[in-house]
């Protein structure tokens, strides 16, 4: 049993009182205090084993004290590691963003044997080849996911997975003055914007891309909406401002809190 425990035992039991301070810069004397205390109002050091108990109690405290200690140490080493790993998450975050190219006037990129460029309702190709090549040794084949265009016979120019699916029956190709194949692909959805002409290729940013507002008059009314709702929400991510779904949600909320004034408090709730 612990000294302390038998101090405790002697207050609760008897009209014995002790009276000691414990001075931290000298915890031996408070524990003799404590001993000649027990020594005085007891029969603990009469005992054959009261040596074997005090040291007991002495390792038992020992192993909490370390035991707490480990704990705290796992708790310090998994905050540190949590805030490593998101410090390395920010910065593969920006090296991810730093990678991303500026858009040519286009809204694509001007790449080593073509260059190509988007709408929001289509994609375009253009291919430069040597002048006065014939259409009849060209090669331009358009599948809903995949794009190859080059010279029969030769490696082709272009050939991979395209970044999203277009539709292959509103595609079309032709040969530009004998000296540039120009394609066009019609978007499957033409409310994105790619960040990539192939899959795997070099990616553009997207927030700077530079939409044609008039071409909006030509969209239907339900894609426009859509459309439009994704420059607003573009805009407001540029200026650090909400989008236009945070807006609806605050506006829901504040509509709720309205019509039931007596609920709990929703304002830690992240609206």
């Amino acid at each position: 049993m612990a000294i302390l425990e038998e101090v405790e035992q002697l207050q609760q039991s008897s009209s014995f009182t002790f009276n000691a301070v414990l001075d931290p810069s000298n915890p031996l004397g408070f524990i003799e205090s404590a001993f000649n205390f027990v020594s005085q109002n007891s029969n603990l050091f009469k005992t054959e084993s009261a040596e074997k108990q005090i040291m007991s109690s002495v390792l038992s405290i020992k192993e909490r004290i370390e035991a707490e200690e480990a704990a705290e140490k796992k708790k310090r080493l998994k905050q540190q590691a949590e805030k490593k790993a998101a410090y390395e998450k920010e910065q593969e975050k920006q090296k991810e963003k730093e990678k991303k190219l500026v858009p040519n006037t286009g809204n694509g990129l001007n790449m080593e044997n073509y260059s190509w460029g988007q709408s929001l309702q289509e994609v375009t190709i253009n291919v430069t080849i040597p002048p006065g090549t014939k259409s009849s040794a060209l090669l331009c084949d358009i599948k809903t996911n995949y794009l190859k265009i080059g010279l029969k016979g030769q490696p082709p120019i272009i050939d991979g997975e395209l970044y999203k699916p277009v539709k292959v029956n509103d595609c079309f190709w032709s040969l530009e003055d004998r000296r540039e194949i120009s394609v066009q692909m019609s978007k499957r959805d033409k409310t994105e914007w790619w960040k990539s002409f192939l899959k795997g290729g070099p990616e553009i940013d997207t927030q700077k891309v530079e939409p044609e507002p008039s071409k909006l008059s030509d969209l239907d009314i339900e894609t426009r909406s859509a459309v439009e709702k994704m420059m607003f929400d573009q805009r407001q991510k540029q200026l650090g401002r909400p989008t236009s779904d945070d807006i609806q949600k605050e506006e829901l909320l504040k509509q709720f809190k309205a019509q039931n004034p007596t609920m709990m408090d929703f304002s830690n709730m992240g609206f």
